[in-house]
């Protein structure tokens, strides 16, 4: 009967889906780490707390510095065969950061990383998108962008906690095993998924990435993630002096953190596809009061896990917002698009680093919560301002995303409808 290839080849999708978010898992586990592990890394290797935490900006600034060029010269490649060979690149960083005998080392196991991290990240939410059904990309990019939550809720306080009991070489070194076992899950599920024909994707890259809402959705990106890893990167020291969280009290609140955004993104899968506006206005608006809070407050350890715990459930919702918003508002050229956001995203992540840095080396830890939210403020008001900024469909009645993710006419290569509960 026809019917029953069709459920089958929806649940196929579903679970390669499902692969695609445990990727986003490792990937941002592996980020966050130095996060988490900053003490010890610091401890261990004989840097300052202030210069352990460039090993974001440095890792940033190759993944942004390399995600246009990089997806440029894949374009041509079949998508399903280049994310594995990505992910073989993610495990052998983690096996050269577990044995890294020096600080530079783990710096350049660390680039290696990110050599590999625009390019995934570009490629993950267009993909994302190729495999959901007409009209729910937004719930797609939601699933996937789940592993980014369960990074936060899983992968960072237990990568946390290893680090604490047996060291933080021990924590690369499992979430490379992750890697290991993801690479094999993409290589066995995804479907096949070929590049674009057209292989002049850099001549006319400014034409395509010039439209004014997609600007506009690159400050806001870059606004709000400057903003949140300014503050994030020395989340550590920050509830310390806040609130006396250390060691598994730490790890504890980090798990709150990460719980309340696979709330926030559950809740966000709801309504993004049919309000993203307000899916953007109120996490936004969450933000710049929880971190208000969190520069408000003296020492209290109950307010600090309210702030951080607001925080994380807010935050952790943005990048599926942002992300498919770029995506409906540059259909046609949806790799190239995210690029950019990816280049937006990167330069944040390190700019915020750098900037929290140099408030901890000088002895103004407590500036990071207000420089973050004085951020959120400026992206909530782009947002604000933007027209057209936050559509709710990227296609005409009729027309759904071809197989290079341009709108067109359906070609039935969406799989059946899912649904995110």
């Amino acid at each position: 009967m026809p019917a029953a290839p069709t459920n089958s080849r929806g649940r196929v999708h579903v679970v390669a889906l499902a692969a695609l978010s445990a990727a986003a898992f490792v990937y941002v586990t592996s980020e966050t780490l130095p996060v988490g592990l900053l003490p010890q890394i610091s401890s261990d290797l004989s840097v300052s707390e202030g210069r352990t935490g460039l090993l974001l900006s440095f890792y940033a600034l190759v993944a942004g510095g390399t995600a246009i060029p990089f997806t440029a010269w894949t374009t041509h490649l079949p998508r399903h065969h280049l994310l594995v060979a990505v992910l073989g690149v993610f495990v052998l960083s983690q096996i050269g950061a577990a044995l890294a005998p020096s600080f530079w080392w783990l710096v350049a196991a660390r680039l290696l990383c990110a050599l590999g991290h625009g390019l995934f990240w570009s490629i993950l939410a267009p993909v994302a998108a190729r495999l959901a059904p007409a009209g729910q990309e937004g719930r797609a990019t939601a699933i996937v962008f789940m592993g980014n939550s369960l990074a936060l809720v899983v992968g960072l306080p237990l990568g946390t906690l290893l680090g604490q009991l047996a060291g933080w070489r021990a924590a690369f070194l499992v979430v490379g095993g992750g890697g290991a076992l993801t690479l094999v899950a993409l290589w066995r599920l995804l479907p096949a998924l070929p590049g674009a024909d057209d292989s002049g994707f850099s001549r006319d890259l400014l034409a395509r990435v010039a439209e004014r809402r997609l600007i506009a959705l690159y400050v806001v990106t870059l606004a709000v993630v400057v903003g949140q890893f300014t503050a994030y990167s020395y989340i550590a020291p920050l509830v310390r002096e806040h609130g006396g969280y250390v060691g598994t009290g730490y790890g504890i609140l980090l798990l709150g953190y990460g719980a309340a955004g696979l709330a926030g993104i559950v809740l966000s899968a709801r309504v993004i596809d049919v309000r993203p506006r307000l899916a953007f206005v109120l996490p936004t608006t969450t933000i710049v009061l929880a971190l208000t809070l969190l520069g408000l407050i003296g020492r209290s350890p109950v307010l600090t896990a309210v702030a951080v715990i607001a925080w994380g459930g807010a935050f952790t919702t943005l990048p599926v917002v942002l992300q498919s918003s770029v995506l409906r508002v540059a259909p046609a050229v949806s790799d190239v698009a995210s690029a950019v956001y990816v280049v937006a995203f990167q330069i944040g992540i390190g700019a915020g680093a750098l900037i929290g840095g140099v408030l901890v080396d000088g002895a103004k830890l407590d500036s990071t919560p207000w420089c973050a939210a004085g951020a959120a403020v400026i992206a909530l008001g782009v947002g604000l301002v933007g027209r057209g900024l936050f559509p709710s469909r990227h296609h005409q009645p009729g027309d759904v995303p071809n197989a290079r993710g341009s709108a067109g006419p359906s070609d039935h290569s969406h799989p059946p409808e899912f649904r995110v509960r």
